[in-house]
């Protein structure tokens, strides 16, 4: 099967040609970062004004760049949401003209049931039952996988996303818009042990129960990235000014602190749910210290470990097809009987939420 995927959830325009969920013919991505750095964070309606602007020349060129004409186009995939509503508008009406226009079924895709897909994109396929982290700029989660599509949140972010709390701490320090990949630029030149940022343990205490017997919990998945934001934010009031090297510093432990967060709840997933592989996936799973902990950590407990290619963490195309792939294999769509989406309900929603 050869799907036409078209993502623009966010800020980047991106379509690609996916053959059977794993093979990428194309993978075209066209970037806003250069609109938005000036405003230091993504300006929605901006966004929507160059996803008009670029969608159409994407799509033909990931045609293209695969050597695909539309009568070997099976299927058009697109985004749905979760997103900003304008960007998600652009994708799912272009989609569904085009669907119209060629004669092709549609496929409605979840952006983070996306990001999971993106380790399939591989040779490697990792085996279930697995636990998910996904870590991005809006979203922060343990996903228990059963098998395909079917998933269970078993810890989240209760305020800020790790992706987010990046964007807001760069800021802090004056480094430029993206976050994440210019604090990891700026940390490589710190000490990460110069600051002791807290780490935020949601676990609960042990209460009494009514018979007067104290009860325990399993500790808590879920994340909390807000204090550690606001310790920074503290460090850099006392601060009367800064310099290059104490920028770094603060981004080095600020990094190392978000990283030991993430492996602290990913080993504890890991114990409670026992799963045969582990996947990291989303935009921050392009964090270099990220990637290096969680292999050591793969190491420690010999769970099996997957994440994708650096090219396949960010928002991109080519991991809707692999979900879209799985969706009407599997039939899980809100959809006709051969589990694609009917045109009536290829309607965006910004929050639409992980089922």
């Amino acid at each position: 099967m050869n799907i036409l995927a078209i993502e623009s959830s966010c800020d980047e325009t991106a379509a690609a040609v996916v053959k059977d969920g794993h093979g990428v013919l194309s993978n075209v991505v066209a970037s806003q970062i250069d609109i938005h750095a000036k405003y230091g964070g993504v300006v929605p309606e901006v966004a929507a004004r160059a996803h008009v602007q670029s969608i159409i020349p994407v799509v033909e060129e990931s045609l293209s760049e695969a050597k695909t004409k539309w009568e070997n186009i099976d299927v058009i995939a697109v985004t749905q949401g979760p997103g900003l509503i304008g960007s998600l508008i652009i994708g799912t009406e272009t989609a569904r003209a085009l669907a119209i226009l060629k004669k092709k079924p549609i496929i409605a895709v979840n952006h983070l049931e996306g990001h999971i897909y993106a380790n399939w994109i591989s040779k490697n396929i990792p085996q279930f039952p697995l636990i998910a982290l996904l870590v991005s700029g809006g979203h922060t989660m343990l996903i228990e996988v059963e098998n395909h599509y079917k998933f269970k949140i078993i810890g989240q972010t209760r305020d800020d996303a790790a992706g987010e709390a990046f964007d807001k701490v760069a800021q802090l320090l004056s480094l430029p818009y993206p976050g994440g990949p210019n604090i990891s630029k700026s940390a490589e030149k710190g000490n990460p042990n110069k600051y002791k940022f807290p780490i935020i343990d949601l676990t609960s205490k042990p209460k009494r129960n009514t018979e007067g017997f104290l009860e325990y919990s399993f500790p808590s998945l879920d994340f909390s990235f807000s204090g550690l934001k606001t310790a920074v934010l503290n460090v850099v009031k006392q601060s009367k000014s800064f310099s290059e090297q104490d920028k770094a510093d603060i981004a080095a432990s600020f990094q190392k602190t978000i990283v030991e967060t993430l492996i602290q709840n990913s080993q504890r997933a890991i114990a409670q749910h026992k799963p045969k592989s582990f996947i990291l996936s989303g935009g921050v799973a392009a964090n270099p210290l990220l990637r290096q902990e969680l292999a050591k950590l793969r190491e420690k407990l010999g769970t099996s470990f997957y994440m994708p290619d650096l090219k396949y963490c960010t928002d991109n195309a080519a991991m809707i097809g692999a979900a879209a792939y799985h969706k009407q294999k599997e039939k899980a769509c809100l959809s006709d009987e051969k589990g694609f989406t009917k045109p009536q309900d290829l309607v965006p929603n910004p929050n639409l939420s992980l089922s």
